[in-house]
């Protein structure tokens, strides 16, 4: 029972690194879309909006707990994608290394939870557990 419990609440609290900057991104769009140009990629509105999409489909699944061990890598590609595109951390100096560095780690611990999630699976207090025990 803990076992579960611990995965309900890992999921909800990655699943909350998702939901929140997808939601904020959608009050932001026009400065997400210019960052995302910055990054130079490709048709940055759409690129926009498939983030957006990602971030809140992809943490509402998880937090559920619904196709986990899909979604959990989906979230671990695009966190790895991110993590190269935004946080080049080796292109920076002084303070701004350090900053980089720090989110590049991070990211990285996010991947590893992620990859957690998809080794263990969701837990019995999941759609996906629910459906195997039924």
């Amino acid at each position: 029972m803990m076992q579960s419990q611990a995965l309900l609440a890992g999921r909800v609290l990655i699943g909350l690194l998702f939901l929140v900057p997808g939601v904020r991104i959608t009050m932001s769009l026009p400065g997400t879309v210019a960052y995302f140009s910055k990054l130079n990629f490709p048709a940055p509105e759409l690129m926009v909006w498939l983030a957006i999409t990602i971030e809140i489909g992809g943490a509402a699944l998880l937090i559920v707990g619904w196709k986990t061990r899909w979604v959990s890598s989906l979230l671990a590609v695009f966190v790895l994608v991110a993590t190269a595109t935004a946080h080049r951390f080796w292109e920076f100096e002084g303070t701004q290394y350090e900053n980089q560095l720090h989110h590049f780690l991070k990211n990285l611990a996010i991947i590893g939870g992620l990859l957690y999630v998809i080794a263990f699976g969701p837990g019995a207090m999941s759609v996906d557990g629910r459906k195997s025990s039924a």
